[in-house]
């Protein structure tokens, strides 16, 4: 009898990570455990697991082990949080008759880091990360793992660290921020205010309109000190929530965790809803790879692209796929983006957030409607041991007469905002991010810099002038060159802050989620490996169009040959440690930029 798809997904040919044999004493579920604490194989292994905690002989070989990995730390809202829920999260699954084992990795605050040197060292987290989770599991032998991420580069690092080991995994989110107020201004605010607040301060543009009186420091002080005033993840639909609805929509965490605030007491109950639905994983051999199928990843598009979700998303699940080892290609956002239209109207490019959102229904809620609608494909196997259908059947509808999830009829795009273009600048493809808003297409002179700092420096001696089309291009900064494919956010949010409608920015590197704007990154191949960006000098026409999914220089290719034989690669900005190592490694953007490939 030909084995199923699931069977052949258990039991690959040629698997590429490592298996351990495993024995199945006592309740069945330390498949792994059990290897150190059956009978006297290891003695001291068992010595020091007493030591640790274990309270007993009976515990000791009948409770399953179940790693619960958190990226806490403290410096960063995001993550000061997740030693406490991972503590509940503990407790929990102690009520469930496991041995439960906090462990910690390391993360960077990519709003502290950003438009700094520190933001090079943000993207390799996302290795390091999964790293972490793949080390701890194997090594200690963990029958199972719950992970507890916050920021960015959290979420993909630890679903490919799950990926990797593939014993029952979920995921709790550590949750969004609360949305802040400016007392002077005298309306919410977010993180994103204080990028684009810092741009109209550079242009002295930065104004209350109600009180002329107030001075522009006075105002970016206000919003500086207001901005973040809870725990939590940045709130808007930046990274860390396109992450999280993603992996949510891919069934790896409860119904709900993606749109629970951070500070919501639901918050602390969702980790009973973890322990239970761990167990539930345990017994009935639900591993991440069983619910990471092509299916899910196009679920996971679907979700991206109507709620307008950041770019980063494409680095990530192309990498979270390709751990996987689930075939994931650009092609694939640009058809799924093709076909589902862009309804949410969150942060960055709209007004909400995604408390707000947890108000009207959350995530689970947005999912109803895409599976009524045969956009979402309802049934995927989730952490639940259900379908995705089934967790949201009795979840409620969408409120009436709220404002924040458009109608299928009348979107804000009648496709996603995420567009893949390809062109002589960017033969193995760039990803854009057009709600629309800007127009589909641009067309300027470039004006090139060849890192990040360059064009902040530019920008923060207000010498990007308004009146002619320019294309701004900063290069040498994508996952190698970088090294570490920085993100420009400090540069889009300024240019949006100081209102240069007549600028559009292009990088080999990348944005954060809260960037908008005529904004393209990923531009594959990258600068420093001899890509076509690599060879764009100030004044050469350059033409974007969404519509056709094109990005090109007005350069032929003779032009182009001639400059590539007088170009010469840059010297690496560093030779020695993580960063070096990392450029070594990784890989190009149109593939995930993983390091890990085989």
């Amino acid at each position: 009898m030909e084995p199923s798809n699931l069977e052949k997904q258990r039991q690959p040919e040629e698997p590429r990570y490592l298996n351990f044999k495993h024995s199945q004493p006592g309740s069945g579920l330390n498949r792994y455990s059990s290897t150190l604490t059956r009978e006297h194989d290891f003695p001291a292994a068992q010595a020091m697991l007493y030591a640790a905690g274990v309270p007993n002989e009976h515990v000791l070989k009948t409770y399953p082990q179940v790693g619960i990995a958190s990226v806490w730390w403290e410096g960063n809202p995001c993550n000061m949080h997740l030693l406490d829920i991972g503590k509940e999260a503990k407790k929990c699954i102690e009520k469930q008759e496991m041995l439960g084992w906090q462990y910690n990795t390391i993360g960077v605050s990519d709003g502290i880091a950003m438009g700094g040197e520190g933001m090079r060292f943000s993207l390799q987290t996302r290795e390091i990360i999964a790293d972490s989770v793949e080390t701890v599991t194997c090594a200690q032998h963990h029958d199972a793992c719950i992970a507890i991420p916050g920021c960015d580069k959290n979420m993909p690092g630890v679903v490919m660290g799950m990926a990797r080991h593939n014993r029952p995994s979920l995921m709790i989110y550590g949750g969004s921020i609360n949305p802040g107020y400016s007392k002077l201004l005298q309306k919410p605010i977010n993180i994103a205010s204080v990028y684009e607040a810092h741009g109209g301060y550079l242009y002295d543009s930065l104004k209350n309109p109600s009180d002329p009186s107030q001075t522009k420091e006075d105002l970016l002080n206000d919003i500086e000190k207001h901005a973040c005033p809870t725990q939590g993840a940045c709130g808007g639909m930046f990274t860390a929530n396109t992450m999280a609805t993603a992996i949510e929509t891919m069934g790896l965490t409860v119904p709900g965790s993606s749109s629970t605030p951070a500070s919501s007491p639901a918050k602390m109950r969702e980790c009973q809803k973890a322990a239970e639905a761990i167990k539930i994983c345990m017994e009935k051999d639900i591993k991440p790879r069983d619910l990471m199928t092509k299916k899910a990843f196009e679920n996971a598009l679907v979700m991206m692209m109507a709620l307008g979700g950041s770019t980063n998303g494409v680095l990530h699940l192309l990498a979270m796929a390709g751990t996987a080892e689930v075939q994931l290609e650009l092609k694939d956002f640009q058809r799924i983006s093709g076909k589902v239209p862009f309804i949410a109207d969150l942060a960055p490019s709209g007004k909400y957030l995604m408390v707000d959102l947890f108000e009207i229904g959350g995530i689970p809620s947005v999912q109803k409607l895409l599976i009524v609608a045969g956009l979402l494909d309802g049934s995927t196997l989730t952490v639940t041991g259900k379908t995705l259908a089934e967790n949201v059947e009795s979840w409620p509808s969408l409120k009436q007469g709220q404002e924040m999830i458009k109608s299928l009829e009348s979107p804000i795009k009648p496709s996603g905002h995420i567009e893949i273009l390809y062109g002589n600048l960017a033969p193995n493809g760039a990803v854009a991010k057009i709600t629309g808003k800007e127009g589909m297409k641009f067309v300027g002179k470039a004006k090139v810099f060849n890192k990040e700092h360059e064009l902040d420096d530019a920008l923060n001696k207000g010498q990007i002038p308004r009146g002619e089309n320019l294309v701004l291009v900063v290069r040498y900064e994508g996952p190698k060159g970088g090294p570490g494919m920085p993100e420009q956010l400090k540069a889009s949010a300024a240019i949006m802050g100081a209102g240069l409608k007549n600028v559009s920015l292009i990088t080999d590197g990348r944005y954060s989620g809260a960037s908008h704007g005529f904004i393209v990154g990923h531009i594959s191949p990258e600068a420093v490996v001899g890509g076509p960006v690599a060879l764009v000098k100030d004044g050469d026409t350059i033409t974007i169009d969404a519509d056709n999914n094109r990005i090109d220089m007005d350069v032929s290719d003779e032009e182009l040959k001639q400059r590539l034989s007088e170009w010469k690669p840059p010297k690496m900005p560093v030779t020695r440690g993580v960063l070096a190592k990392y450029a070594r490694l990784v890989g190009d953007a149109s593939t995930g930029a993983m390091t890990d490939l085989f």
